[in-house]
């Protein structure tokens, strides 16, 4: 099961902390079709947050079509994302690079930058260019 970590200084909103949160689960297989979600009330007790605030990310997560509320039983994973299982050794790589990076004294927030943009230009669009008969580009 999943366990909900709410940062109240990262400026973003606590349903989309969970809806995040829960992406992530579902793209690690740390979530799988036919797992049920915490309860809102285990979710206000484990976070002190606002139960109206949980329904509204199970709520988006459904609009999603990534979840599905079954009255009186609670909310089931529809399916999964991606296929980055959790204990995939390319974990344990990037594990070293963090801690090479922290080491050489970045930031959390410098890491997150250098890795979105490696991230940004790994899988940019490749572009294409079309040629003449000629050879010549067109």
């Amino acid at each position: 099961m999943v366990e909900y970590r709410i940062d109240r200084r990262s400026g973003v909103a606590t349903y989309l902390q969970i809806v995040q949160q829960t992406r992530q689960a579902l793209r690690l297989g740390l979530l799988e079709p036919g797992d049920k979600l915490p309860t809102a009330r285990e979710v206000v007790e484990a976070t002190a947050i606002n139960p109206n605030t949980v329904l509204k990310a199970y709520r988006e997560l459904e609009r999603e079509g990534l979840v599905e509320a079954r009255r009186g039983l609670g909310t089931f994973v529809r399916k999964s994302l991606g296929s980055a299982p959790a204990d995939s050794p390319l974990r344990g790589e990037l594990a070293e690079w963090t801690a090479r990076a922290r080491a050489a004294g970045l930031e959390k927030d410098d890491v997150a930058a250098l890795f979105g943009a490696v991230l940004e230009e790994q899988f940019a669009p490749v572009e294409t260019h079309t040629t003449s008969t000629q050879g010549d580009p067109v």
